[in-house]
């Protein structure tokens, strides 16, 4: 026998619901510290580098998000590769 449930909830009910915590106050702190840093980025280049220094992996992480971009953008054009 197969069940199956629907829930219609947003994510902050759902979080509430499973008895996660709610961190919104912490979010929101992280958002505007990145918006703020990027006040001072002039280039491509020291945008590149703030994204490295905030990225969880660093330079891997960066690299991983690069190639999981590439690998969707390229099924998005069709591209069979």
């Amino acid at each position: 026998m197969k069940v199956t449930v629907d829930v219609d909830c947003t994510p902050a009910e759902a979080r509430a619901f499973l008895g996660l915590p709610d961190v919104t106050p912490i979010h929101d702190k992280y958002i505007k510290t990145m918006l703020d840093s990027f006040d001072g980025v002039g280039s491509a280049e020291q945008m590149e580098t703030l994204f490295k220094s905030m990225s969880p992996m660093g330079d891997a992480g960066v690299r991983l998000f690069r190639q999981m971009m590439d690998i969707g953008l390229s099924g998005m054009a069709g591209d069979k590769k």
